[in-house]
């Protein structure tokens, strides 16, 4: 569990992270999506116990970051964006040596585990800088799961990761998350919108936004969109999804489609689909369109909320 009040973290004269309060509950995935420089590594810092806050209060796994650093470092896992190793090391040593420093009891067997977890077995005994950059990745990651950690935080956990690479490792955190708590920034949109339950999208040092994708989009668009495709020609096909009650915004689409709107909360989809089939149209499509995490993300970020 995290929960963080009101805080603030100053380098200087400048506000990193400006009064921030959020949560994030056991058996959830929380995003932490921003552009460069927001503040979310300096947010992940201060949850683990890396540096303290300017202001405000953290508390992780129950303990106070600031008060009880020792034991909220006990029980989270920090997978930082450039992973420390030991490059002269081999994997299951660094491993071993990792998990002797926090002190797990049948260690070795523990390591054999968590390098089955992230794929590794078969690298156990290579050297850690011959490996490539997707491999260290995954080793960093094993070192943040040793010692079964109730908060996971991960700072961009796919980043150099081949695609076959980065589905394994989101199905490992989904598996995480069904019993711990998860909270990693992303630059990849659509990784936030397929694992996460909740997004919080910060800018400038403050949260502009906080819900899930489903509800963002809900809350930004106002109305659902849905597109329309029927077999063979279709010249009148907008006027017919007109006539329905309560659509607006009726388009044409150049492949032929129409997209057309309603408000949100009242769906309108059944009504037009016997519309269409009524005006003797074969109905190949209906389908909605939601907004995309990226035109939300733009959307909220881009020259102070506001689209360009």
């Amino acid at each position: 569990m995290i929960k963080v009040s009101g805080l603030t973290k100053d380098y200087g004269a400048r506000r990193a992270v400006h009064n921030l309060s959020f949560d994030a509950q056991q058996g959830e995935i929380v995003g932490f999506l921003g552009p460069n420089g927001a503040g979310k590594t300096t947010t992940m810092r201060i949850l683990t116990g890396y540096m303290p806050p300017t202001d405000g209060e953290a508390i992780v796994a129950g303990y106070d970051v600031v008060e009880e650093s020792l034991e909220v470092r006990k029980r989270v896992g920090y997978l930082p964006e450039s992973v420390p190793l030991y490059y002269d090391m081999a994997v299951f040593d660094y491993l071993k040596y990792m998990g002797e420093l926090r002190r797990i009891p049948n260690v070795d067997d523990r390591v054999d585990e968590v390098l089955d977890m992230v794929g590794l077995i078969d690298r156990a005994d290579g050297y850690i800088g011959n490996l490539s950059k997707g491999m260290k990745q995954r080793i960093g990651l094993a070192q943040a799961l040793l010692h079964r950690p109730e908060v996971l935080i991960l700072d961009e956990p796919t980043i150099g990761l081949d695609p076959g690479q980065v589905v394994e490792v989101r199905e490992l955190i989904r598996e995480i998350g069904k019993e711990r708590t998860v909270l990693l920034s992303t630059h990849l949109l659509n990784e936030a919108q397929n694992l996460c339950d909740r997004v919080l999208i910060i800018n400038k040092g403050k949260i502009v936004a906080e819900d899930t994708t489903e509800n963002l989009q809900a809350r930004l668009l106002g109305a659902e969109r849905v597109v329309v495709r029927v077999r063979g020609e279709a010249d009148d096909l907008a006027e017919t999804i007109k006539s329905v009650k309560g659509v607006r915004k009726v388009e044409a689409l150049e492949d032929g489609g129409v997209e057309f709107e309603f408000a949100a909360g009242k769906d309108l989809r059944p009504e037009v689909a016997k519309q269409i089939i009524k005006d003797g149209y074969d109905l190949l499509e209906l389908r909605p369109l939601g907004m995309s995490l990226e035109e939300i993300f733009l959307e909220l970020t881009t020259n102070d909320g506001k689209k360009k």
